[in-house]
């Protein structure tokens, strides 16, 4: 089939794969972007669910805590420079406050809250109109704890990143500890009774495929892709990763430690999952799609 140049300038974005690997991924997986990715890290080209979502995006995040309440959002421009700027930090803090103060729970209903007579979508519109960049907001979620939980906040580079925990029975210095863990190490899941067994025997199968590529003998692969499986899934949960602060411990034996447990955890981090405007790669694909 002809595979486009967008396609695969598109999976290259992705996987951070050459381009010639990218068509060959493609022609290979019909088109089929999923199965392109899962081709080229079979094949050992790409490290493809470690970049997926390294698309970049100028803004920063804010999280903002009173009380048992939380809130935290995105506010993305156009370029960094501006994001620097405070009128843009005092509207990230004005957004902030405001949703927080409301009944919103998500982008869609706090872009419909009242601020000194404007809702946020006109907020953001006259902000836009003044500045000279398009400002947007995304990522907007509320958070609350009771009884004995409470809420760890941290931000990384002036709100590049940004993190939101919760634990039971811990206190806030803990929780801020693992707040910045989180911001340091990025897990993907709480623990592993959080992943999903599809999720699971799809990482089996492309280690084992993997394995096999690398012209393993067959009756090692199966030691071997437990091994790496295993290594996976103590990279991707944060109870099983080393702690940030102290190596020697992992998160779950430092909680235990503090006689505290993790509840929940949520880390935004700016632009991930935007495509930023980037030079034009037209005519290099075009030469390679052609080929």
């Amino acid at each position: 089939m002809k595979i486009s140049a967008s396609l695969v300038k598109q999976l290259r974005d992705k996987t951070g794969a050459g381009m010639m690997d990218c068509k060959n991924a493609l022609v290979e997986t019909a088109g089929d972007i999923d199965q392109a990715i899962d081709w080229l890290r079979e094949k050992g080209i790409s490290k493809a669910a470690k970049k997926a979502d390294r698309i970049a995006a100028e803004g920063l995040c804010n999280v903002l805590v009173k009380g048992n309440e939380a809130v935290i959002l995105e506010l993305n421009s156009e370029t960094d420079f501006v994001a620097k700027n405070k009128e843009f930090l005092a509207l990230l803090d004005t957004l902030a406050n405001a949703i927080l103060d409301s009944d919103a729970t998500n982008t869609e209903e706090a872009l419909k809250i009242d601020v000194d007579g404007r809702n946020i979508e006109r907020v953001l519109i006259d902000a836009t109109a003044k500045i000279g960049e398009k400002f947007s907001l995304r990522n907007v979620s509320k958070h609350t704890v009771s009884g004995n939980e409470v809420f760890g906040a941290y931000k990384h580079m002036g709100g590049r990143i940004v993190t939101l925990v919760v634990l039971e029975d811990g206190n806030a210095d803990l929780a801020k500890d693992i707040a910045m863990h989180v911001a340091a190490i990025n897990p993907t899941y709480l623990d592993q009774t959080d992943i999903s067994e599809e999720v699971i025997n799809h990482e089996r199968e492309i280690l084992t495929k993997e394995a096999l590529n690398e012209g393993k003998p067959a009756n090692i692969v199966e030691k071997m892709v437990v091994g790496r499986l295993n290594k996976y899934l103590k990279e991707i949960c944060l109870v099983n990763q080393p702690f940030v602060k102290n190596p020697d411990l992992t998160v779950d034996k430092f909680m235990k430690e503090n006689n505290s447990k993790i509840v929940s955890f949520l880390r935004v981090e700016v632009g991930t999952g935007i495509e930023k405007r980037v030079e034009d790669f037209a005519s290099e694909v075009a030469s390679v799609v052609g080929k």
